[in-house]
């Protein structure tokens, strides 16, 4: 058959090579002059948290950053994680490309997919065209949950929107001993290291990219995306940064309010006169809280400030790498966050964040038994809403909300041979969206269409324009626009009509905190900025406006992916079942069977395991006897067969009966006859941070009845199917969801 050339051949095929003339393309040019881009993002960190916004937390990395370069005062995000790294990547307002809400779930709407749309390019392909080499290091959180599993499909994880090389999580967050990893397509398991942490991981990889970039690809730049965990919680960290905070923080959060104002205004990042926004509702003084709170409070906050101190000094190692590699000069680094501080600790913050995101609050007594595993391995913290507001300095409100303690961020920018001030502050106004199209006028490429308009013109020149005149929000209804200094916004709630909602109005030139609501003052301007909200609506997809819950959205259909079937067979050597795919808790009923062929008297080790020495449930046969254990919120469950396990080829497991109340019964069966009951006090839909195995508990193990990950024989065990009895309620799932974002 005649297979013509594909391409044009500029040389001569002859039958032999003497009578042929052979051809050579010609060799790739150098790579762009323009620099390596370095991005990093920090998750969940407050405005006033790095030390040099006025914070007490130690950030010596970020703040030798600043002195280098600039300091942001007026850059914006949206007020949540997804949306936010959407905006980086592309240039484009999130609702205009189908991430309206979290990459958890699809409405029905252009506006809300849960993941970017298809045609939309990502600044790293746009980089990578330009000879740039390409590499995400941290958290992903793009992808639609159901699309995270072992098989993917992968065409939305990142290698498939532009990166070379990828190395994190793509859960909105996960564990920093025992995260669920994934290293290009495929799961890979955490190191075993005794001294482990996700953070000083992804720091070792993030060197390890970018010096087999500079051998390899000599004359080429790089474009990195670091992306901790931190601060997102669980809050973890090695006790020696957490300890010396406890005498710190104290002083409580409306005296640490009260001093980062001062120290802001003295660093020049918050003009002189700026007032401190009124507390948050809900948030009670301080001094009016009983002793023990104050203790709990007061170490919880240690632990977020020795987390961020100890991401920062991995943040060093990363600089120090890339000063060595003779690269830090010509690296534009830019440091921020992806939204602001996060209130999902509630009133009383989370000794085991694993309760809250599982429906389950301790009361404070509880949680001061357990002040000395903060940190740790089995103490996966969050703070009280009170300390997030502090670190929202001098703003009102939080993560979620469209006010400035949602939206605005820290960000700072270093580039040595690209600009020249040192330590200076820029007060231009700057969103998330600008920053793709400012990295693309750096190198020189050719511009996209984009939202956003480059800032670059405010590196050499402080008293360059702001890039542009407009920008909106929403989030779950709440609204904002900015238009050449003033801003009107409206806190929404759901199920009040959208017309009924207060709109509020600033001068944001003379009012760098918003504490001075001018809408009665100005009414026509604060009607012509409503106007010009529904415009910036209508043009950037963000209608229709849905204020809907995440259970009332996930009612509405059957649920994808590995949520959405009444069994699951894995067989060992099967890939890790991620928590994001909602079948890892004991928020159902069900029942589990585990077939064996030719068991010997001796074959013993996990059947099925669920979690890790946080919480989960595993099934095990050890010492001749089948066993379950369930381990929540401290409480472990433990029941063991009355007689010994059969051998030959058998059938063992359990069926997990719930009831209404969260409450549970499980079976042990063996060979179809009950060998054992035992009640559970509170099943969850969230135990830990860690999914589901069969054949095996890695990492962490759920139970100390055995050592290691106690792998039962694969050549014995045929296969774990997981039968769902029964479906996990939406407002399940959705608490599950939401009590992380």
């Amino acid at each position: 058959m005649h297979n013509p050339r594909p391409h044009p051949f500029p040389g001569r095929i002859g039958r032999t090579v003497a009578e042929s003339t052979p051809w050579w393309p010609a060799a790739a040019p150098d790579g762009p002059a323009g620099p390596n881009v370095l991005a990093v993002v920090l998750d969940d960190t407050g405005w006033a948290d790095f030390g040099c916004f006025g914070s007490e937390i130690h950030t010596p990395t970020i703040d030798a950053l600043a002195g280098r370069g600039l300091r942001y005062t007026d850059f914006h995000v949206t007020p949540l994680c997804s949306p936010t790294r959407a905006a980086l990547l592309t240039g484009r307002n999130h609702h205009a490309i189908g991430m309206r809400f979290l990459a958890d779930t699809d409405t029905g709407f252009p506006n809300s997919r849960g993941r970017v749309d298809p045609d939309v390019p990502m600044l790293p392909e746009l980089l990578r065209a330009q000879g740039y080499g390409t590499y995400l290091v941290g958290k992903w959180h793009l992808a639609p949950l159901h699309e995270v599993t072992p098989a993917g499909p992968h065409h939305n994880w990142p290698l498939g929107r532009g990166f070379d090389r990828f190395y994190g999580f793509l859960d909105g967050c996960t564990d920093q001993y025992a995260p669920e990893l994934y290293e290009d397509n495929h799961p890979v398991t955490p190191p075993a290291d005794p001294g482990y942490h996700l953070s000083e991981d992804l720091a070792d990889r993030a060197i390890g990219y970018v010096s087999d970039h500079v051998a390899f690809r000599a004359g080429q730049p790089f474009f990195l995306q670091l992306a901790f965990g931190a601060t997102h919680a669980p809050f973890q960290a090695p006790r020696a940064y957490i300890d010396p905070y406890l005498p710190v923080f104290e002083k409580g959060w409306d005296r640490t309010r009260a001093d980062r104002l001062r120290r802001q205004i003295d660093l020049g990042v918050a003009p002189p006169g700026t007032e401190l926004a009124p507390r948050n509702p809900g948030v009670a003084p301080w001094d009016a809280l009983d002793e023990d709170r104050r203790r709990l409070y007061t170490h919880l906050q240690a632990a977020y400030a020795g987390f961020l101190e100890h991401a920062d000094a991995q943040l060093g190692r990363l600089v120090a790498a890339l000063d060595r590699l003779g690269q830090l000069d010509n690296t534009l680094v830019l440091v921020l966050s992806d939204n602001g501080a996060s209130r999902e600790g509630g009133p009383d913050g989370a000794v085991d964040i694993n309760g809250p995101y599982g429906g389950s609050r301790q009361d404070v007594a509880t949680q001061l038994t357990r002040l000395d595993r903060i940190g740790g391995p089995d103490g996966p913290a969050h703070y009280p809403e009170g300390w997030a507001m502090a670190g929202n300095t001098p703003f009102r409100r939080y993560k979620q909300y469209v006010d400035l303690g949602g939206v605005r961020s820290p960000l700072v920018v270093s580039w040595p041979a690209g600009i020249p001030a040192r330590g200076e502050v820029r007060t231009q106004f700057v969103h998330a969206i600008d920053v793709a199209p400012t990295v693309l006028d750096v190198i020189g490429a050719t511009s996209v269409a984009t939202d956003g308009r480059s800032a670059a013109a405010t590196f050499t020149d402080p008293e360059a324009p702001a890039p542009r005149d407009t920008q909106y929000w929403e989030m779950l209804g709440h609204r904002a626009v900015w238009h050449r200094g003033w801003k009107a916004v409206t806190e929404h709630r759901q199920g009040v009509p959208y017309e009924d909602d207060t709109w509020r109005l600033y001068d944001t030139t003379t009012d760098f905190s918003e504490c001075h609501d001018l809408a009665a003052a100005h009414p026509e301007r604060l009607a012509a900025l409503r106007e010009l909200w529904w415009r910036e609506a209508e043009a950037n997809q963000v209608l229709p406006l849905d204020d809907r819950s995440l259970a009332e959205l996930l009612g509405l259909r059957p649920p994808h992916g590995l949520a959405g079937r009444r069994r699951l067979e894995l067989r060992p050597g099967h890939g890790h079942v991620p928590i994001s795919s909602l079948v890892t808790g004991t928020d159902r009923s069900m029942r589990i069977t585990a077939r064996l062929r030719g068991r010997r008297p001796d074959d013993e080790g996990v059947l099925l395991a669920s979690g890790s020495c946080q919480g989960g449930y595993v099934l095990y046969l050890r010492n001749g006897r089948l066993a379950f254990e369930h381990h929540a919120l401290g409480e472990r469950v433990v029941c063991r067969a009355d007689t010994e396990a059969p051998t030959g080829d058998c059938a063992v497991g359990f069926t997990l009966s719930r009831a209404g109340d969260r409450s549970a019964e499980v079976t042990l069966v063996q060979a179809g006859r009950t060998v054992g009951k035992a009640a559970i006090p509170v099943t969850s839909p969230h135990l830990s941070f860690w999914g589901l195995d069969a054949g095996r508990d890695p990492v962490s193990q759920v139970s100390s009845a055995y050592e290691g990950e106690f792998p039962f024989p694969a050549d014995v065990l045929d296969a774990v199917t997981l039968d769902f009895l029964g479906a996990s309620t939406p407002e399940e799932v959705a608490e599950a969801i939401e009590s992380k974002e």
